[in-house]
């Protein structure tokens, strides 16, 4: 099999600090297993399409199969049977955890930078450097994020210079807000937090490499990146080397990464489980195959995170051919409602089962949006919400949680300070079990509201959040447009999921025939009224019209002719599709660098055309 890869013209010679000879040299080794990973990926639409024409619940795998890629029997994983990670030092306590990328859209590196300076020097236990969701894809970002951490991770001259500087803002902000500074030693606050890297998902190709015509993964691009330019300086300082794993649908994904990291080890001459990794719950399926997920990525696994607008979405999209399942308002899906409220309880009982070794795997809560900037009460209230929110995951099991922002460590942090328990490792409850109405229970709906301001909500955002990825912004603060200049309403940092879980909800009520359970005096709608694709196209109007006419802070004035039509293209057609595509994402990666309408709206047709014929994505950048 050939593995020759291909470079995006001048990268190489732009980026020769990422893409060292090491670096180069690993992929190459790698390489043969992005085929693989194509595999798992045409399985998986293949398994979505057949689910979604035949109307196929997910259901748990038969125990006395073996799990897909391993040589690992279902029921010895589900009974512990298997020797798990042990949890190193630095991951041993993770009260908070930060999370964001290590650069800025269209920065230089001194700008760019200072997103690892904040991270660093914040006081989180760990900060998870996202490659993927809350990581812009515009030009060379992904590289850029990577070169950042380097530098920082080497302790760079320039990292240092930069570093000096955040710490002073970062105290001027603490003393007008808390009454003290937060930072004594910076030079000693930066070893405090552990680095994580994010790698991008497996349904993701990388955009500046390609392999024999094809993409590329971009979840080994950046393993290996990350990994090859760093694991020595990390290691000579005492750092494990740590991997968030995103968007894994089943323990037969767990097994590619497992074979994905135990390679890299072996190519670096690293003993097996040196890489540790966690990995996200954010779809559905995984809750039918947690602890077989455990076991494939055994030694490498040490925890898993609860997110939650990933999660959202992954029921919408698994239950898209069910009319009975329609989800409410996006308000009221917290971790306490129905299939969320079962969701974080199989998690927390997986983690808590012990492996043959009488190892147990840590629980990281969900993620903390809010920012405390806004008026007085505005931030009053928003904070008690989160502390309350962290007080009730500390005390369900959770060993830790995330904030999306370094301001908010040291408001939340204190939750877990007070108890003083480094995690919360192997608690007392009760062990999974695989029942008809455990299966029930994760598809489980309660009644709650569905209604035009919902509605609002939904579609301001996600056009909202559309716009800012395609500027590179993949997290942004946002707030409908309907509360822009409300400084009692705070704006929330969001990354790509939260306009995946909206476009799949309002998808939902379109084609469901979802009914109101409000009336609204604006649109004349009466409770029991349908969600139709008509009221859809009205209220799209209307709030895109709101974005024309916002500030440059909500809607930034360059992107009101070039970017923002080509985010309603996407909305419009995502939503008014009856055939459902599984991710927002990738029209919005098809786009990046598009600032033509028409253009945009060939690339649109061009993909759903390729995606309603045989199911196929088209993930490669087009623009290679």
């Amino acid at each position: 099999m050939s593995t020759a890869l291909e470079f995006r013209s001048g990268i190489l010679t732009q980026y020769p600090d990422v893409f060292t000879p090491e670096v180069l040299v690993a992929l190459e080794a790698l390489a043969p297993l992005n085929e693989r990973r194509r595999e798992r990926m045409a399985a998986r639409t293949a398994l979505r399409k057949r689910r979604h024409e035949r109307g196929e619940r997910i259901g748990f795998l038969d125990p006395a199969a073996f799990i897909p890629g391993t040589q690992i029997k279902v029921a010895d994983a589900r009974s512990g049977n298997f020797d798990g990670a042990v949890i190193p030092p630095d991951l041993q306590r993770q009260w908070i955890q930060g999370t964001g990328p290590a650069t800025k859209p269209r920065s230089d590196v001194r700008s760019g930078i200072r997103n690892v300076a904040y991270a660093l020097l914040s006081g989180a236990d760990g900060w998870m450097f996202d490659g993927e969701d809350a990581l812009g894809q515009v030009d060379t970002m992904s590289l850029d994020n990577h070169r950042n951490l380097k530098l920082a991770i080497a302790r760079d001259p320039l990292f240092m210079e930069v570093a000096e500087e955040v710490a002073a803002e970062m105290n001027q902000w603490a003393d007008g807000f808390f009454g003290r500074p937060i930072i004594a030693d910076w030079r000693q606050q930066l070893d405090f937090t552990t680095v994580i890297f994010r790698c991008r998902g497996l349904h993701l190709d990388d955009r500046h490499i390609r392999l024999d015509g094809h993409g590329f993964s971009a979840s080994i691009a950046d393993m290996v990146t990350f990994v090859v330019n760093n694991h020595k300086q990390l290691q000579a300082a005492g750092r494990s080397l740590v991997l968030y794993l995103p968007k894994t649908q089943t323990a037969e994904d767990a097994a590619c990464w497992n074979a994905f990291i135990l390679a890299l080890e072996a190519h670096l001459g690293l003993p097996v489980g040196t890489i540790k990794c966690y990995v996200l719950v954010e779809q559905i399926e995984q809750c039918f195959q947690l602890m077989e997920i455990r076991a494939a990525l055994s030694p490498h696994f040490v925890g898993f995170n609860t997110g939650r607008w990933d999660y959202i979405n992954s029921v919408s999209d698994a239950m898209a051919w069910d009319r009975a399942f329609v989800n409410p308002n996006i308000q009221a899906i917290t971790m306490t409602y129905g299939y969320m409220r079962v969701y974080e309880d199989r998690v927390r009982r997986a983690m808590n089962t012990p492996d043959r070794n009488g190892r147990c795997a840590l629980w990281q809560g969900g993620m903390e949006p809010n920012i405390p900037v806004g008026s007085e009460a505005g931030v009053s209230a928003s904070m008690k919400k989160a502390v309350a929110g962290a007080e009730r995951e500390q005390r369900e099991g959770a060993s830790g949680k995330w904030v999306a922002h370094w301001k908010m460590v040291h408001i939340v942090r204190p939750v877990w300070e007070k108890v003083g328990q480094a995690n919360q490792l192997g608690r007392a409850f009760p062990a999974l079990t695989y029942t008809p109405g455990d299966a029930a229970g994760l598809t489980l709906l309660e009644p709650a509201p569905r209604t035009i301001a919902g509605a609002r909500d939904l579609l301001s955002v996600a056009l909202q959040y559309g716009n800012a990825f395609l500027r590179g912004f993949q997290a942004a603060a946002l707030k409908p447009a309907d509360f822009f200049g409300n400084d009692d309403v705070l704006y929330l940092m969001e990354d790509m999921a939260t306009g995946e879980i909206r476009l799949s909800i309002l998808w939902e009520w379109i084609h469901k025939g979802a009914s109101l359970t409000e009336a609204d005096a604006a649109t004349g709608c009466a409770a029991g009224d349908p969600f139709t694709l008509e009221l859809f196209a009205r209220l799209l109007e209307e709030e895109y019209a709101k974005l024309r006419r916002a500030r440059n802070k909500d809607v930034h004035d360059d992107s009101k002719d070039t970017t923002l039509p080509i985010a309603r293209a996407i909305v419009q057609t995502y939503v008014g599709s009856d055939i459902k595509a599984p991710w927002y994402v990738d029209l919005l990666n098809l786009n990046l660098g598009v600032e033509d309408l028409a253009e945009a709206d060939r690339r649109i047709a061009r993909f759903l055309e390729a995606f309603r014929k045989d199911g196929t994505r088209i993930t490669e950048n087009l623009d290679f």
